[in-house]
């Protein structure tokens, strides 16, 4: 699953991102948020030059949304890095393309 281009409200339950095998990336935000729209060029990038299948969620997120609670979200865009169902690594507001790069090396 490349990367994918649109928030979409919560689709998925924390049992089920727990339940997950492999890596997976939760990109929680909105679509309105000016920081989420600024740092969608590196992400779709990072992503692009990863070449990996790492499926990318995007999560809209919000007050009362139960799985962005249970991340602890507080900042848009957060990006978790998961394997297995388990964080491995999280960026928050990420600065540049080289930095998501380089989480998915470590996950893939």
């Amino acid at each position: 699953m490349p990367y994918t281009p649109d928030f979409v409200p919560e689709a998925l339950t924390r049992a089920d991102v727990d339940a997950t095998r492999g890596p997976l990336v939760l990109e929680f935000g909105t679509p309105w948020c000016g920081w989420c729209s600024g740092a969608q060029p590196h992400v779709r990038a990072a992503f692009e030059q990863a070449g990996a299948e790492v499926p990318h969620v995007k999560v809209e997120d919000g007050p009362g949304r139960p799985l962005g609670r249970s991340f602890k979200v507080k900042l848009w865009p957060t990006l978790v890095f998961l394997r297995d169902g388990v964080e491995v690594e999280r960026l928050v507001r990420p600065p540049n393309t080289t930095a998501i790069s380089e989480a998915l090396q470590r996950l893939s």
